[in-house]
């Protein structure tokens, strides 16, 4: 086995629709499809797209080794040699275009658009919805955290209970995407450069023979690096005092100690109470870590209970989504090639109208109004349309009820997806996480603060042009005669 070759990270189904398309000699057609979610995740205004990194690596590494081979050729469906010898010879030879990293983004709209061989395209759908569907929907939870508490030290503390090694190396990045400052994962701090922060454990107190003695070996190991966890035995009465007496001993050696951890009680009313405790000790400099299964809404309602808290690190509830634990992103063909070498638009339609696919090669722009410098809507045009890049008037629709509408002239029309690959080859740099973190904070501040609170935030407008609407309309009338 192979383990780091991820080109069998994929649905049998796949695998046998290739073989299909083999057989049937259709397997070099050409066919696009696009990536998107039909809902928004935790009932949140907007999401962050986040996976792209995960996806590159993966499609440059596509391929099939000898020992993908041979377990195949061992499958009960008896696949012909012939079509092994095409899986070995396969790599991407198609185009991708997706969203950069951090971007805002929101459901019924285009994240990543490909444009390959049926052969190739149905082989990658199932890991790239693993890769963007899982970081997307971490990126979009730690950016409601980042929301509630802007100015604060966000910490990401998940990995002992986040879904095995990789979800929780991916999701850190994905928190660190999204505004978190630090991850206590090592190895996400080696492979991604993201900070790493650490503590001790209760464990440490509990060996030596008392709190004191634990809190005092401890500093003197890490002399600058000093974050006592107070609350092993009595928060108030032994684990604040035996801190401060710490700290008074680093002051004594020129050193400064940088915090105490809360991980258990009310964290309200200990917080404050230890902020007293620590300024009536001229410790007006050592901040307070928090812990103990946060996420939004506890550190909102923290907040709102005047909470003195500094730092928050928060894990089960942000690198599981507990509350939402799969963004339900889709992969949906939307054209296929004709005999003329150009596209045909294909739909899906289901008795469920959100299920309802969108047809035809799009383009998908952010409608930037030139006054106020925010953004106005987004816009789902098909390929071949320029109204919008020559700044000719819109007219903004709501898709599911037309009659609500705008007309836009003074705005810039921001395409939203670029170029990722470009038959088979990388043309995109891949930005660092710094680069992409900032970018992610710049999105923000595209958006009025109505769309991203985090109570009943007001519905962002993502419309069709009208050739879209028309397309769409006339395929369903259609397949439904």
């Amino acid at each position: 086995m192979t383990y780091e070759n991820l080109t069998l990270h994929t649905d049998k189904y796949q695998i046998n629709m290739m073989y299909a398309h083999w057989k049937q000699g259709t397997y070099n057609q050409k066919a696009v499809f696009d990536v998107y979610f039909r809902k928004l995740p935790f009932g949140n205004g907007f999401a962050v797209f986040a996976g792209l990194e995960r996806v590159v690596r993966y499609i440059q590494n596509l391929h099939f080794g000898e020992q993908e081979i041979a377990y195949l050729a061992g499958e009960e469906e008896n696949y012909a040699p012939e079509f092994l010898e095409e899986l070995r010879q396969l790599r991407f030879t198609g185009q991708l275009q997706a969203v950069p990293e951090g971007t805002i983004v929101f459901s019924g709209e285009p994240m990543l658009r490909i444009e390959a061989r049926i052969f190739e395209a149905q082989l990658i759908e199932t890991a790239i919805l693993n890769f963007v569907n899982y970081q997307t929907l971490i990126a979009t939870k730690a950016a409601r955290i980042k929301g509630v508490a802007p100015d604060d030290t966000l910490l990401e503390f998940g990995t002992r209970r986040a879904q095995e090694a990789d979800a929780a190396i991916w999701g850190a990045r994905a928190a660190y995407v999204a505004g978190f400052n630090a991850t206590s994962n090592l190895r996400a701090g080696m492979l991604f450069g993201i900070p790493t922060k650490g503590t001790h454990a209760h464990a440490w107190v509990q060996f030596h023979e008392s709190e004191q003695q634990a809190f005092d070996r401890y500093a003197d190991t890490l002399p600058d690096g000093v974050t006592l966890l107070v609350d092993t035995y009595d928060t108030l009465k032994s684990g604040l005092p035996n801190a401060i007496r710490t700290a008074k001993a680093l002051e004594s050696r020129g050193k400064k100690m940088q915090g105490i951890r809360l991980d258990s009680g009310d964290l309200a009313y200990l917080s404050k109470q230890a902020r007293k405790m620590l300024d009536n000790a001229d410790l007006p400099y050592v901040k307070i870590v928090a812990s103990n299964d946060l996420d939004e809404n506890i550190i909102f309602n923290l907040k709102a209970q005047g909470a003195r808290i500094d730092s928050w690190g928060v894990g089960t509830q942000l690198i599981t989504a507990a509350d939402n634990p799969s963004l339900g992103g889709v992969y949906k063909l939307v054209a296929k090639e004709d005999n003329e070498g150009g596209y045909r638009p294909v739909i899906k339609i289901s008795g469920n109208p959100e299920k309802i696919t969108t047809p035809g090669v799009k383009n998908v722009f952010r409608i930037m109004n030139k006054e106020t410098g925010k953004a106005e809507a987004d816009y789902i045009a098909l390929a071949d349309e320029t109204d919008m890049l020559e700044g000719k008037p819109l007219k903004l629709f709501d898709p599911l009820h037309p009659y609500l509408f705008k007309n836009v002239a003074n705005y810039e029309a921001v395409p939203l997806l670029r170029t990722i690959f470009h038959q088979g080859e990388l043309e995109y740099r891949l930005p660092t996480l710094k680069e992409i973190q900032t970018f992610h904070e710049e999105q923000l501040q595209q958006f009025w603060p109505e769309y991203l609170r985090k109570l009943n935030p007001e519905k962002y407008p993502v419309d069709m042009s009208a050739k879209v609407w028309e397309l769409k309309k006339s395929l369903i009338e259609k397949h439904h005669n």
